[in-house]
């Protein structure tokens, strides 16, 4: 949409609604009438100044592109957002002007309303600002500030004292598809109250009575929910959320799962004893590299995987296979039912690196898409459980993945496959772990994997600033204080014990939260109610006369707070002269990522040298539009095109970050999960390990780009 239209839309309704709002009346909307003065007011202020900032943008942004076939990068993100906001606010214009003669118009809801996206406006106006520096302090294509460490401190900063909690209230989620609001507004009720019953001593029920009381004044106060959700990613520590995000492993929400999901006639757990593995170098066959088990941190130690393969086939059902179980007994194969017949072997193997922020989950939680995939392709899947962060930093995963892709290619005949075509596939750090496997594999002279897929990866895991980066500040399943939480565990800064993780045991001690977190889920997944709940907390029910003062903060037009805790002001970034943004009462602490683990090239691939990275088999890149680590994918593809290595980045629109786990939740994430599907069927019907790459599905909201280098 043409930004200009967009603007003029904006001014036209600001001029209505102040007219009407200030022109004679006999509605006693008193002081309510006053804040909708004084806020479309505040937004046409704001609109005015941002429209030649955006037109500054549109005019240099595809120079950031991947390609010209490929429009994706953090500067179009932004401005994107900025015109999700703007068009809401357009929209709630639109009604109040045409319905405030309405016997039943709701004044204090529709002023509240308006008045949060005021608020999210000003602080957008902010992003952009920054967004603004970045692209003058940068190189013309270059996303990253890598080398301006002063800039990057001063993001880190700004997002530590700019208020947040206006994008996880009324505005939550806004700028992304809407069939997918109602879910993070779900996840956000639930996480608030979550940790407001984290640390205490109360048994299952207890703990689920009191989440149930906590979570229903999230659902009818949108301001309250957002002041708590900025408060728990600013100052819980990493346990809060391991502890949050394994919910998903505990056996009842993993049992409705795969109720949801497609059934398979293999899905078992395996644990790899600690031995040493004998492969053929790639450039001599005859010859073999030693494969040493995993040993960073606490010495030699089992490997954990799950297989998954929507048919038996041979090998699968094998004693040898099964004395690897981590079930005692052993489970039943489906070999023992008398209508499944056994297929042969498949020529494909698919190995699967599980996101979770290095911290967190493992193949249980990522099962959904899992099973579609081995339906879908047709292919056994070896989805490995590596040891998490902070118990086991890096390298330690990075072994453990390492380690088990050997084993794979040693024992595919256990597996039921021949492994004539190998796929890497990874989301998030699995995506990460994809990558760096593969380096890993070129570094030890051993066969690398025919392709890989890897979703939204993080390639740069540092707090370096970027343009997609910014959305940090607004983004409800990545805060930048989480993201940094994070990325210090993975480098060992937050290492709190070197032995091993067992996985079983942290998977069992989940099932007392698992009432806590449906409890949550009742709660949320009613939050359209909200509508309705919003006019009873007034004095005037449907037709609100209420004279209570604005919720949000931006009462002025530099959109300070005005109970703001704001730091010294040489820590702050240069904003136009009469604009500032609003600022938190509660100051986030955010610790760099300032180890020099971060910027070891098996940790961050984008800052590996070219020649630990030529050699990759083709990559397959499937990003978000609206992901805080698009600029990660794009920087990524951008450095391996350059190198002359074979590389796909698809971009697609409107979805958060970890869109794979929400497959079953929308069309547009079941379309993205397909998308991903055909990367990888390129990869394993392609003639040859490095051939040009097929063209990008034909699907709506999607962008992709193929270099045929290499």
């Amino acid at each position: 949409m043409d930004y200009t239209v967009v603007f003029a839309a904006l001014e036209t309704v600001c001029e209505d609604n102040i007219a009407i709002m200030c022109g004679p009346s006999d509605l006693p909307y008193g002081n309510v009438a006053n804040r909708l003065v004084t806020c479309m007011r505040q937004i046409q202020e704001h609109g005015r100044a941002l429209e030649p900032v955006v037109g500054s943008f549109t005019a240099v942004y595809h120079h950031y592109d991947f390609d010209e076939q490929t429009p994706g990068n953090g500067y179009r993100t932004l401005v994107k957002v900025l015109q999700s906001c703007l068009l809401h606010i357009i929209h709630k214009g639109r009604y109040i002007a045409s319905n405030y003669n309405s016997a039943f118009f709701r004044a204090e809801h529709n002023a509240s309303e308006m008045e949060a996206y005021c608020s999210a406006l000003c602080q957008l106006r902010a992003l952009l600002h920054l967004a603004q520096q970045l692209i003058n302090d940068n190189e013309c294509g270059q996303l990253y500030s890598l080398q301006d460490r002063d800039l990057s401190r001063k993001f880190v900063q700004e997002y530590s004292s700019m208020h947040k909690a206006c994008f996880y209230g009324r505005c939550l989620g806004f700028q992304f598809s809407p069939t997918l609001r109602p879910f993070l507004q779900t996840v956000v009720i639930s996480m608030v109250s979550y940790g407001e019953t984290y640390g205490k001593q109360q048994s299952g029920l207890g703990m689920a009575a009191l989440s149930l009381l906590t979570s229903g004044k999230y659902v009818m106060d949108p301001e309250l929910r957002g002041a708590e959700f900025e408060r728990i990613t600013q100052n819980l520590d990493m346990q809060f959320w391991k502890s949050f995000w394994n919910l998903t492993e505990s056996g009842l929400i993993a049992g409705f799962s795969r109720i949801a999901s497609c059934p398979v006639q293999m899905n078992f757990t395996l644990t790899l004893p600690p031995v040493t593995l004998h492969l053929p170098l790639a450039s001599d066959p005859s010859l073999t590299a030693t494969v040493s088990p995993p040993i960073a941190h606490w010495g030699p130690g089992p490997v954990h995987m799950r297989l998954i393969s929507h048919e038996l086939r041979e090998g699968q059902d094998s004693e040898e296979l099964l004395s690897f179980s981590r079930d005692d007994p052993p489970p039943i194969t489906a070999s023992h039912l008398p209508w499944v017949q056994k297929q042969p072997r498949s020529p494909w193997l698919l190995i699967h690196f599980h996101g979770g922020g290095f911290v967190a989950q493992t193949s249980r939680s990522h099962e959904n898409y899992l099973r579609s995939w081995s339906k879908e392709l047709n292919v056994p899947i070896l989805s490995v459980d590596y040891s998490l962060s902070p118990e086991a930093p890096f390298p330690r995963a990075l072994e453990e993945c390492f380690y088990a892709y050997c084993w794979a290619l040693n024992n595919c005949h256990l597996l039921g496959s021949t492994a004539e075509r190998v796929c890497l596939a990874g989301d998030s750090a699995g995506g990460n772990l994809c990558v760096t496997v593969s380096m890993k594999a070129i570094s030890n002279g051993i066969r690398v994997p025919d392709g890989i897929m890897a979703a939204y990866p993080a390639t740069l895991l540092t707090t370096d600033a970027s343009p997609s980066r910014l959305l940090t500040l607004i983004d409800p399943l990545l805060p930048l204080g989480v993201l940094t939480k994070c990325l210090n565990a993975y480098a060992g800064a937050d290492c709190q014990t070197v032995q091993p993780v067992v996985g079983s045991s942290s998977l069992s001690s989940l099932g007392r939260d698992t009432a806590v977190l449906l409890s949550d889920l009742t709660q949320g997944a009613s939050n359209w109610i909200q509508s309705f709940l919003d006019p009873m907390r007034t004095s005037g029910g449907t037709r609100s006369l209420s004279s209570a003062p604005m919720r949000s903060q931006s009462n002025n037009t530099r959109g300070t707070s005005t109970h703001a805790s704001t730091p010294n002001r040489e820590d702050h970034m240069d904003y136009p002269e009469g604009f500032e943004p609003m600022r938190s009462e509660c100051l986030a602490f955010v610790r760099p990522t300032s180890s020099p683990v971060i910027r070891n090239p098996f940790v961050s691939p984008l800052l590996s040298p070219n020649n630990l990275l030529r050699g990759l088999p083709p990559v397959h890149i499937v990003a978000s539009a609206l992901d805080a680590l698009l600029d990660d994918s794009v920087m990524f593809a951008k450095k391996l095109r350059d190198m002359g290595q074979p590389v796909n980045l698809t971009v697609v629109e409107d979805l958060p970050h970890g869109f794979l786990s929400l497959s079953q939740l929308a069309k547009e994430t079941e379309v993205a999960s397909e998308i991903c599907v055909e990367q990888m069927r390129k990869i394993f019907q392609q003639e040859n390990p490095t051939p040009a790459l097929s063209k990008r599905p034909k699907l709506e909201d999607t962008h992709q780009s193929t270099n045929p280098s290499g």
